[in-house]
């Protein structure tokens, strides 16, 4: 059946009719091909033999009826406009006219075919075009029973037709309307005309949108000459990891077997690979870490595709690192530079942290059509444009903080400010404490409130609460004023005359003394001073995480070389002060899997906001550094570590540990990145008087922000500070929960005695303001 005849669903009964009616009606002109008279169709019917050798019976049934029939009409006298409305057929287009012809009335003078005419399919362009070529009489004269019966709808739609030039198009008004059943056809033909694909579409353009305003974040400041662009790190970068490759290049033999073993890894990940795709069950070549949080996704180690990714992955970065270790001669700083600039590409060259490899990325971008893209690049824009044209990652959604309101809400009062700090006592919550105050020296890279951050987890409310008269000392900010401010400065200027304001108020002449990280490292350059200097106002220090002895400093040592340190100065010239985005990027670097990659996933690709932390807010809370203090501490601890080796010199006098006598207690923490415990232990022996070391649980802040109603962490204590640190750890014993009581019983021991409790603001020193004070408030 040829394709013509599926179009034409009609029965072949009204066919009929519809043509004979043709051929009688008088108001329609017929070609003259069909104009013959009744002898002549009997004649060209009996002119044409039947070669066919199959019996004829049923092509002879069909011919004769159609005679009879048209016979029989003409007999009645019926009309034949009758037939028309007993049978209504469809009004006839030009195809349908010319399709109606008998097959030998396509050429003058052929012979004509006696009997009824068979009426022909309609035809498409191609058949009006041409006239219908004479048919052979024995394919006339064979039946036709499949033409006989209605022709069904195919199910499905037929394929695409290619429409001839020629043929003009109706125009679309005149055309019936769609019928649903043609519409999902087409939905089903093009999967792409739907509504997700038009909102992915329209995703895609904010996402353009979007992007276009992050790119001018980005270059605007840079533009207007507010921003300048520095490649030092980069360029710090390629020096080092070239010369790593130089003394690769310079044994051939060890290159080629770094390249055997990596093919052979390799080929051993790709033929599991090929075991898992038909069936296998196969041991992962690179097992997966449990504390590696980049692959938890069940995707990673479940799909054969992802999961060969992250085996890959993981084992090049074995190898690159392995590539750093192995290299013989060069030098310890040059080897850890090299080892930290690697670890930091490998762990940026995850694909975990990129769409198309992620497949937790790739179902969020399924399913929102993209939508996570457009938020994530608006996040972007928004970031940059915060940080003055640099990135400043969002860690913590901070719209839900504010100091002073839930954030360092211990009751107090700011006592005394000058241009260097303000100092708060904070309301006792005794009616007796005890007599020596304590004075708590932060770091100034950082906002105090670290030890205040809530009510549950304030260090500073804990001390109040054990009757302790607490002092705390709130950095200023600083700005191109304080660019000349030396350590001296924030020392004399600093913790002594805040020393001084403390004793005056409580009628004492000595006071205790608590310093955290690296108000820690002042504090210890403060005592030793005194100790040169013969004063004797500090009875006691507590160094939480503090360094004195910078040979096994950490990671930070990546960033204090003589070009590192010489272009952070010329930086800091510009200004008069280092900007606190640039240390705290400088302590996220460190540990750039928890504190960068996991926060671009999730911000900028998943296109979630990060959920709110108190820690994470105070942690983006950072302060600027004046130039003069800064450049003497990279120099004097990171770089030559003249404070370990009695060469510093502050305020006129040579510095020798040695001559601090009072008591330390000296808290480090087992996990720490910035201040290593093995470099705490080390610098806890070089004084000269008693130390009690304690060794804490978890890490930097965890480790000594840890109240002991949580019962979490465990910390260690143990006798003299002597030998290595795993010595002493052997011999430690170990004590579950917070530090914090350890601390109060030893301090107890100093000074026992006690008075009734002070009220911040009563006496010499009138209230300023309430605590927090205005200082800690100076956004960077």
């Amino acid at each position: 059946m040829g394709r013509s005849a599926l179009r034409s669903p009609a029965p072949e009964r009204a066919r009929a009719a519809s043509v004979e009616a043709s051929d009688v009606a008088p108001s329609e002109p017929r070609p003259t091909a069909l104009k013959q008279s009744a002898p002549q169709k009997a004649a060209s019917g009996a002119k044409k033999p039947l070669k066919s050798k199959k019996p004829a019976g049923g092509g002879a049934a069909s011919t004769a009826k159609a005679p009879s029939r048209k016979a029989s009409a003409e007999a009645t006298g019926r009309p034949q406009v009758k037939a028309k409305a007993a049978t209504p057929a469809p009004k006839k287009t030009v195809a349908q006219k010319v399709a109606a012809r008998p097959a030998n009335a396509s050429k003058k003078g052929a012979p004509k075919k006696a009997g009824r005419v068979a009426p022909a399919p309609v035809l498409d362009a191609a058949a009006v075009a041409k006239p219908a070529e004479p048919k052979p009489a024995a394919e006339a004269a064979q039946p036709k029973a499949p033409a006989a019966r209605p022709v069904k709808e195919p199910v499905a739609p037929p394929p695409p037709r290619v429409e001839p030039a020629n043929r003009p198009e109706a125009p679309k008004a005149a055309g019936p309307a769609p019928a649903p059943a043609d519409a999902a056809g087409a939905a089903a033909t093009n999967p792409f005309l739907s509504s997700e694909v038009e909102t992915f579409a329209s995703n895609m353009a904010r996402l353009w949108e979007a992007g276009g305003k992050a790119m001018a974040a980005y270059v605007g400041p840079r533009e207007r000459g507010e921003k300048k662009s520095s490649s030092a790190e980069i360029v710090d970068i390629a020096r080092t990891l070239g010369q790593v490759v130089e003394k690769w290049a310079s044994d051939p033999d060890r290159v080629l077997a770094a390249q055997r073993e990596f093919a052979g890894g390799f080929l051993d990940l790709w033929t599991g690979t090929l075991k898992r795709l038909s069936g296998e069950k196969v041991a992962p070549v690179v097992a997966l870490d449990p504390k590696d949080a980049r692959f938890k996704d069940p995707e990673w180690t479940e799909h054969p595709f992802f999961d060969f990714l992250r085996q890959s992955y993981l084992q090049a970065s074995k190898l690159a690192n392995r590539m750093v270790d192995d290299v013989d001669d060069l030098d310890p700083h040059l080897r850890h530079k090299a080892s930290f600039y690697v670890k930091l590409l490998s762990n940026a060259a995850s694909p975990s942290n990129f769409l198309p490899t992620n497949p937790e990325l790739i179902r969020e971008t399924i399913a929102s059509k993209g939508e996570n893209l457009v938020r994530g690049m608006n996040m972007l824009a928004e970031d940059i444009k915060a940080g003055g044209g640099d990135l400043r990652i969002r860690q913590t959604d901070g719209s839900g903080f504010e100091v002073g309101r839930n954030l360092a809400t211990t009751p107090g009062k700011v006592v005394f400010r000058n241009d260097v700090f303000e100092l708060i006592q904070y309301s006792p919550t005794t009616e007796m404490v005890r007599t020596r105050p304590v004075l708590i020296v932060p770091p100034w890279i950082n906002k105090f409130y670290v030890l205040d951050l809530t009510p549950e987890k304030s260090m500073i409310r804990w001390h109040v609460d054990q009757g302790v008269t607490v002092f705390c000392i709130s950095w200023i900010n600083p700005d191109s004023r304080h660019a000349k401010m030396g350590f001296d400065g924030y020392m004399r200027d600093g913790i002594i005359k805040a020393a001084d304001v403390a004793n005056e108020i409580c009628g004492t002449s000595q006071i205790d003394t608590i310093g955290y990280c690296v108000g820690g490292t002042l504090l210890a350059v403060t005592v030793t001073y005194m100790a040169m200097t013969g004063d004797d106002r500090i009875a006691s220090a507590t160094l939480m995480t503090t360094q004195v002895d910078f040979t096994e400093a950490g990671d930070l040592k990546v960033f204090a070389d003589e070009d590192q340190i010489a272009a952070v100065e010329a930086k800091m010239a510009e200004q008069g002060y280092l900007e606190g985005a640039g240390m705290a990027n400088a302590f996220n670097l460190i540990r750039s899997n928890d504190m960068i990659f996991p926060y671009l996933v999730n911000n900028y690709l998943k296109g979630k906001a990060p959920f709110p932390f108190d820690l994470l807010y105070w942690n983006s809370d950072a302060t600027r550094m004046p130039a003069a203090n800064h450049s003497f501490y990279l120099r004097g601890c990171y770089l030559n570590n003249e404070l370990a080796r009695g060469k510093m010199e502050v305020a006129g006098e040579i510095l020798d540990l040695k001559r601090v006598r009072i008591p330390i207690y000296e808290l480090a923490a087992r996990e720490d990145h910035i201040a290593p415990p093995q470099s705490v232990f080390s610098g806890a022996k070089l004084f000269g008087g008693p130390v009690r070391f304690v060794l804490a649980g978890s890490g930097h802040i965890a480790g000594v922000v840890n109240p002991p109603a949580k019962m979490k962490y465990q910390y260690w204590v143990g006798g003299e500070v002597e030998g290595t640190l795993q010595d002493w750890i052997a011999h430690a014993e170990e004590k579950p929960g917070s530090w914090w009581p350890d601390w109060r019983a030893w301090i107890a021991t100093l000074d026992a005695t006690m008075v009734p409790a002070r009220t911040p603001g009563e006496g010499k020193y009138e209230a300023l303001c309430d605590a927090p004070g205005t200082y800690v408030k100076i956004r960077s």
